[in-house]
């Protein structure tokens, strides 16, 4: 059967490319050339990947990618845009992009995205791990609720995927590079802070208002899911 992909891009030529490459690898794509007829299709459950535009007719990538992970948040998406600062990628992930590539882009990259998404993608649907524990703090993976003690923690769909990661390897020194690929699919840009900006958003909304602080930084090397009272060495 093949894996079908929804492609929603209002640039003809852009959107043959893409097309004809992913075919290529026995993909079954469906284009779209602007936000309204692409959340229709979107909404259909059809698709097991969407590959979006930012800039697109009638309603633009963002709000749609708003909308499709807040009724469907396992939905796997790859948000293009001609816009690359951290500014912007952090906008992107806000709006539930699972990955983020900036035009003119590599079609042998994006090949390589669509592959680790979806094979990410396919072993989250496997794990039968659905609710991670660490302290007094709980994630349950099918209904995206997090709470630490009786308090639920409103988290955006990237921060989700961030603390997910860390609860599933508590107590291990996690780099920017491993963070950067198993996060968020791609190679660690040290031009960008992205990371270290994610990090800031889930200490405030896990450690702030909590006595014990369970983010870490090891200086030089990551960061780090522990309780305090751990042995830091």
């Amino acid at each position: 059967m093949f894996t079908k992909i929804l492609v929603i891009e209002d640039d003809e030529r852009v959107a043959d490319l893409i097309r004809r490459s992913l075919e290529e690898y026995d993909y079954a794509v469906t284009l779209s050339n602007n936000g309204t007829e692409g959340l229709t299709l979107a909404q259909s459950k059809q698709f097991e990947l969407i590959i979006t535009d930012i800039i697109l007719p009638d309603l633009n990538g963002l709000e749609l990618c708003k909308i499709i992970k807040k009724d469907y948040p396992d939905q796997p998406i790859i948000m293009l845009t001609a816009l690359g600062t951290t500014d912007d990628k952090i906008e992107g992930f806000d709006a539930g992009a699972d990955d983020y590539m900036v035009k003119p882009f590599e079609i042998r990259e994006l090949k390589a995205r669509v592959r680790a998404l979806l094979k990410r993608s396919n072993i989250l649907k496997n794990n039968n791990d659905t609710v991670l524990h660490f302290a007094d703090l709980e994630l349950n993976r099918h209904t995206k609720i997090v709470k630490r003690g009786n308090v639920e923690i409103d988290l955006t769909p990237k921060e989700f995927d961030l603390l997910a990661y860390m609860m599933s390897n508590q107590g291990r020194v996690l780099s920017k590079s491993e963070i950067a690929e198993k996060v968020w699919d791609t190679k660690f840009d040290t031009g960008t802070n992205f990371i270290e900006v994610y990090i800031s958003y889930l200490r405030r909304k896990v450690d702030k208002n909590f006595p014990e602080k369970l983010i870490h930084t090891k200086s030089g090397m990551g960061f780090i899911l522990k309780s305090e009272h751990e042995n830091s060495n």
